[in-house]
């Protein structure tokens, strides 16, 4: 047993886990944060997905004690005193989503692809950086509107703020 602390949402976690336990399984089971989900269990689908210290990673295939010390930002975690980030927003106004078990994964995996695309993404760029998350609804033409459109909102507001 090992005893890790996690700062998740900006609030520190700490607990005494079995070394094999998972990101995952830390943030659903120990924080009780669901909206990270479990897929593959195999890093294929990307619904697991989270920001560790600012990075998107696939917390299915990281051990909760790789994280220990680290800022883990979930879904639960995006939107601002009530208000959805840019990315929840415009999934919710492009229909980027039907079933809603990979719109987790893939929000957490758009902010990444937004954050180091600062200049702006492009529908092929999008559809490459997707490459590791997997919708079995939507076909993806709506979640790379919404992308495209968070993308865009996002360089307007840093534009604005400059």
């Amino acid at each position: 047993m090992a005893t890790v602390t996690i700062t998740v949402n900006g609030k520190k976690r700490s607990a005494a886990i079995e070394d094999r336990t998972l990101l995952v399984q830390f943030l659903r089971e120990t924080a009780g944060l669901t909206g990270t989900h479990v897929g593959c269990d195999t890093s294929q689908c990307g619904a697991c997905v989270v920001h560790v210290d600012g990075k998107a990673v696939k917390s299915c295939t990281m051990l909760a004690a790789q994280a220990d010390g680290a800022q883990v930002t979930t879904i639960e975690g995006l939107a601002q005193d009530g208000a959805l980030h840019p990315v929840q927003a415009a999934f919710r106004e492009h229909h980027g989503l039907q079933c809603g078990f990979c719109t987790p994964g893939m929000i957490m995996a758009a902010v990444d692809m937004i954050n180091r695309y600062p200049a702006g993404l492009d529908e092929e760029t999008i559809r490459k950086e997707l490459d590791g998350n997997i919708c079995r609804c939507t076909g993806y033409h709506n979640i790379v509107k919404a992308i495209k459109a968070a993308s865009d909102t996002m360089r307007g507001m840093a534009q604005a703020a400059e």
